[in-house]
């Protein structure tokens, strides 16, 4: 059986490289890694085939090809056929990456997103594994998959970031699990390490790494907020101690922001450095050795405590889980999470001596109000924990949200006042416009009349 294996990102190469060190992949007598730039503007981010190490992480599997360079004009994220184009493009892919005539498997990503799920359509009848290499794979499927898919579905491979914690993706398919540990994945960056180096790096001293996130480009937030968020991770940068400030910007984000914070850095009196790498943070953190790391809700603050031991700040967070919209968005679990472990300060499953067990609960309850319709099981969790644990962590919850899927507690919904007001608020504009309407409509009729007349 010949293996088709989906990578969107850097850090997915380097994951799937541990995974097929560690024996998770399912079994395959050929693999073929698919290169499938997931970035939002693939034009002007380095091609992962170039990424530095790709040669020493590609040598795990037999065969690489480029899904970008099949479909160009069109971008992998753009990759999404009709029907009718199915057998043809199948016969296209087989043909173009030598796949002959035999039974295939998946290895994707993100099946519920273009690209991972259009070749599941092309592959109809090909079994399916979900790696997620991620945070977002604590969170729940975020639409809902046609039953062919999920009949195909054999298990998930996830990187045990947060230890312990066990992920909700694709749970309405109880799928087997199957778990990269975070120290499988450390040995994948110090491999890396010993494959690149970064002259451009400082050298041992008391700087700060402070992670860039493109919430502006995401329409998180504006560019103008997004701005001062950086600015306050400068701000906690100066009071962790830190004597210069390393910025690596998102690699999807654009360069603007990243030089204005220079002048803000002189003016707490930072050593300020733009590092422009194609470097994962992780590599990054393993050759410099900050003395922390500071983002908001960065993959990458989670792998530098749990996987790497290097110190970390979250800044931002609370703000943002007020202002992440809709309450459904993927990456709310990702931003609950960080906020939970590095804010509120609560442990991971693994590592929790008290065997409180707050975090899974509380990540149940916010994937159960972000899909009810398909996690319906989580209800009475989520329920038990929000009537006694609401105070502690209500920004994670939106109270128009809690009072729509009723929810506890009470006395933390909209009052009926409220809503019955803004409701009555909207039947007046509405009718104040219908007037309006049958006015106009009225005069213009007039109108017509007084013509016909005077003719």
């Amino acid at each position: 059986m010949i293996q088709l294996i989906a990578a969107s990102s850097y850090f997915q190469l380097v994951s799937l490289a541990a995974m097929a060190d560690a024996g998770l992949l399912p079994d395959a007598d050929r693999r073929v890694l698919v290169l499938a730039n997931g970035s939002q503007m693939p034009e002007i981010t380095l091609p992962l085939h170039r990424s530095p190490g790709f040669a020493a992480l590609a040598a795990r599997f037999d065969a690489v090809v480029d899904l970008a360079a099949l479909l160009w004009p069109l971008t992998p994220r753009q990759f999404n056929p009709r029907t009718e184009e199915l057998p043809l493009l199948e016969r296209l892919m087989r043909t173009t990456w030598d796949l002959g005539s035999g039974e295939v498997s998946l290895v994707l990503e993100s099946i519920q997103a273009n690209p991972a799920r259009a070749l599941a359509r092309v592959f109809a009848n090909a079994p399916l594994s979900v790696h997620s290499d991620g945070l977002m794979s604590y969170g729940p499927t975020r639409s809902r998959l046609p039953l062919h898919m999920l009949q195909r579905l054999e298990g998930t491979i996830h990187i045990d970031l947060v230890p312990g914690l066990e992920p909700l993706l694709l749970a309405e398919a109880d799928p087997r699990r199957r778990t990269l540990s975070g120290g499988e994945l450390a040995a994948g960056f110090k491999e890396l390490a010993r494959h690149v180096s970064d002259p451009h790096l400082p050298g041992p001293r008391t700087a700060a790494l402070v992670l860039g996130q493109y919430l502006g480009s995401l329409g998180i937030l504006d560019t103008a907020r997004e701005l001062a968020l950086h600015r306050e991770m400068l701000a906690a940068a100066r009071d962790a101690g830190a004597t210069a400030v390393v910025f690596k910007p998102h690699p999807s984000a654009g360069p603007t922001a990243a030089h204005l914070l220079h002048s803000h850095a002189t003016e707490l009196g930072l050593e300020f450095m733009i590092l422009q790498t194609p470097l994962l943070a992780e590599t990054v953190i393993a050759l410099m050795d900050p003395v922390v790391v500071i983002s908001c809700f960065s993959t990458a603050l989670v792998t530098a405590k749990y996987v790497l031991g290097v110190p970390v700040l979250a800044v931002g967070t609370t703000m943002l889980l007020q202002e992440l919209a809709p309450y459904q968005n993927s990456n709310r679990i990702p931003l609950s999470i960080v906020d939970a472990l590095l804010v509120q300060g609560l442990e991971p499953p693994a590592l929790d001596a008290d065997h409180q067990d707050q975090l899974p609960a509380l990540l149940g309850a916010v994937a159960f109000c972000m899909q009810p319709d398909n996690l319906p099981g989580l209800r009475a969790d989520a329920a038990k924990f929000l009537a006694t644990g609401y105070p502690r962590f209500s920004a994670h919850f939106k109270t128009k949200r809690l009072a729509a899927l009723d929810l506890p507690p009470a006395w933390a919904h909209p009052s009926p006042r409220t809503r019955g007001t803004h409701v009555g608020r909207g039947i007046t504009r509405r009718l104040r416009r219908a007037g309006a309407a049958a006015l106009e409509q009225l005069a213009r009729t007039a109108q017509k009349a007084a013509r016909h007349v005077s003719n």
